[in-house]
């Protein structure tokens, strides 16, 4: 029996760990933290990455980016099996989400501080498809796939039967 207790407790700890640490971002959403430094470098190489397909695109490339980096990261750690690298993955994806529910949210009031006298990213996406009005709907859906994200990553172990 003992060896049980420690094999769950092996395959469980990573999500103990989150579970705090998810819910501490999903109550302080808005706040910057140490984590949005990486997601900042991410969303602005993704300006750049994708400056060659148009202002639109390169517009929402930071976005993009944001959301295309831990998926690749994903990727990589299931073709290594590495199962907890990919619950953080999980995790890093829900916690970009949130990132960009802020962001999306914003685009009216423009309140959030930019780098440079960069323009609103999402301002300009949302104005440009006539969806300004519903900013703060379009952040609070990012912001629901963000909390799936974190449900899918504190309850990863039950998807890893292999393990």
């Amino acid at each position: 029996m003992g060896k049980l207790k420690l094999y769950l407790l092996y395959r469980w700890i990573f999500s103990i760990l989150l579970i705090p640490v998810c819910i501490y971002f999903l109550l302080h959403r808005g706040e910057y933290t140490l984590l949005d430094n990486f997601h900042l470098i991410v969303h602005e190489a993704g300006h750049l990455f994708f400056s060659f397909f148009g202002n639109f695109v390169q517009f929402l490339g930071g976005t993009l980016m944001q959301i295309i980096i831990p998926l690749l990261f994903l990727i990589i750690f299931y073709k290594s099996q590495m199962p907890k690298g990919m619950q953080f993955s999980f995790f890093l994806l829900g916690h970009s989400f949130i990132n960009i529910s802020v962001y999306a949210a914003d685009a009216r009031t423009q309140a959030l501080p930019l780098l440079g006298n960069g323009k609103h990213d999402w301002a300009y996406l949302l104005n440009e498809i006539n969806l300004i009005t519903f900013d703060t709907e379009i952040g609070y859906f990012f912001f629901g796939l963000a909390i799936l994200f974190f449900i899918i990553a504190i309850m990863f172990p039950l998807f890893r039967l292999n393990e």
